[in-house]
């Protein structure tokens, strides 16, 4: 700084102080999303790293090209590429790559925006009480599922779908409501059911 022109200088320190401000939204509107809202309900930490760091990258590179007049359409396309990213050690689930979306488009949206910061935070808002909503009980009932080799094929016929649900209910402990019968293996006597549960939100237990 010693060596710019104070002009130059200035300029600067603004750039600086903008990129702080939005890097600061952003990482309150994600660890509220992910800490806040994420973990209460499925206690899972070792997605954190994931979520943090894609958001991070996402906002440096799109804040970074923007200074060179990227376009909205060029945003949105590397929005694209690093939402399709998926990861071959462990597969992430559909809710788990919602949550990865959400802290993407927080910070490409943070990066870009040309609003004041007022709606930076508010669009942060929005998309955190909609998350909120949708997650809670408000609408409707959360639906878990779980998907288990089942050792048996003395009740997989439809007309005993009652024997085999409530003998299901006490091998697990959970109030299940439906399953679906998937592949069924003859050979070693077991077949692959889908269990569907309800999950009670204020206790983070099942229902």
């Amino acid at each position: 700084l010693y060596c710019m022109n104070p002009s130059t200088a200035t300029i600067w320190n603004e750039i600086n102080s903008l990129l702080l401000l939005r890097y600061l939204i952003n990482m309150a509107a994600v660890f509220v999303l992910i800490r806040g809202i994420y973990y209460p309900r499925y206690r899972r930490t070792d997605l954190f790293l994931t979520f943090f760091a894609f958001n991070s990258i996402i906002f440096l590179v799109s804040y970074l090209l923007n200074k060179v007049e990227m376009s909205t359409g060029a945003a949105f396309g590397l929005f694209a590429v690093f939402s399709i990213l998926r990861y071959r050690t462990e597969g992430l689930s559909a809710r788990d790559m919602t949550y990865l979306f959400l802290s993407i488009a927080i910070g490409l949206i943070t990066a870009v925006s040309k609003g004041s910061p007022v709606e930076w935070v508010l669009f942060a808002i929005v998309l955190i009480t909609i998350t909120f909503i949708l997650e809670g009980r408000f609408l409707m009932k959360r639906e878990s599922t779980k998907l288990i080799t089942y050792d048996s094929l003395q009740h997989i016929r439809p007309e005993q779908e009652a024997e085999l649900l409530n003998d299901l209910k006490l091998r697990t402990g959970l109030n299940i409501h439906r399953i679906e019968v998937g592949e069924i293996d003859y050979l070693k006597d077991c077949c692959k059911i889908t269990l569907y549960y309800y999950d009670d939100n204020r206790t983070g237990k099942q229902a």
